[in-house]
This record gives structure tokens, sequence and C-alpha cells, in this order.
């Protein structure tokens, strides 16, 4: 848990400390934080990635309010991308009930379907240059976001359902 909370929360809040006095005293610049779709919407077996997302997200949206209120000339964005083609579940720490490889496979195979290069360009071209507060990347994203948002909390008895039926194997 301190691991995962380490990287995914504190260090976003580490670099936001070092980096925003820079871009304040330039006068000019844009902070980018990335949540992830887990920043939105909880999912089984994801607890803690899910917890250190949903705190990106809420210091980053606190973050933005408060620049504002400053008169700060600094943008804020949250990015919330779905499944991005990188190598963050071959490098994902697992349980012992789990199988890292095969997981590993379906996220490349199922889940990831944008290139990394072309969530970069989103990134720069809606977030920073078009100044959204909030950025979802992918169809995915979108999708269940907007999903979540129709069916409020009950979102969470069709992820439970789903994911019984279809998740990763598990060994």
């Amino acid at each position: 848990m301190d691991w995962i909370i380490g990287i995914d929360f504190w260090g976003v809040v580490h670099g936001t400390k070092e980096f925003l006095p820079h871009l304040i005293a330039s006068g000019d610049g844009h902070l980018v934080n990335m949540s992830s779709l887990f920043g939105l919407v909880s999912m089984p077996g994801q607890s803690m990635y899910n917890a250190a997302k949903y705190a990106v997200r809420g210091f980053s949206e606190s973050l933005r309010e408060e620049i504002l209120m400053a008169g700060h000339p600094v943008g804020v964005t949250v990015v919330h991308p779905g499944g991005i083609k990188t190598a963050i579940a071959r490098n994902a720490r697992t349980s012992s009930r789990e199988d890292h490889d095969r997981n590993a496979r379906y996220f490349d195979r199922k889940l990831a379907r944008m290139e990394a290069e072309e969530a970069a360009r989103i990134m720069v071209e809606k977030g920073v240059l078009g100044g959204r507060p909030r950025l979802l990347i992918g169809l995915d994203a979108h999708a269940v976001h907007h999903f979540a948002r129709l069916t409020g909390a009950r979102y969470q008895d069709v992820v439970a359902a789903v994911a019984t039926r279809t998740g990763p194997p598990k060994r």
C-alpha cells in the first residue's frame, strides 16, 4: 500500500510542489497531473490504485480552484486515460493470487487500445492548449465515465457482475 500510494499520489504531490512555484514565477504554464479512469470509477481488485488515483483527482481539482482564486496565470489539467499502450500492466505488481503474466497479456490484448503518442497529443492539444480542467482519453474512458454518471453508484453492481464473469484470469 505504501509503495503504490507513494508513487501514484505522493509522486504527483511532490512533483507539483517542485514545479508549480516555477510556473507561477514564469507568469505562464500548465500543470498536467495523471490520474486514471480508475480515478473516476472504482474497479475490483484495484483498491489502493483507485485510492491513489481518486486522491490525485481531488488534489488536482482543489489545486486548480486555489490557483484560480489566487489569479495565477497557470492552468491545471487532471488526465483520466483509459487503456493506453504502455508497459503499465507488464510492470505492475500483483498479489500472489493473480497470474501476473496472464493479467498483462489480457490488458495488452483487450484493454490497451490507444498508442501512447496519440494520448500525449490529446493531452497537449485538448488539456494544455484547450485549457480543460479534466480530460478523459480514449473511447473506453468516455464510455465508462458516462455509464457511471448515468447509473450513479449502481455502476458498481454492474462492474462487479461483469468482472466476475470476464475479469482477467486468476491462478
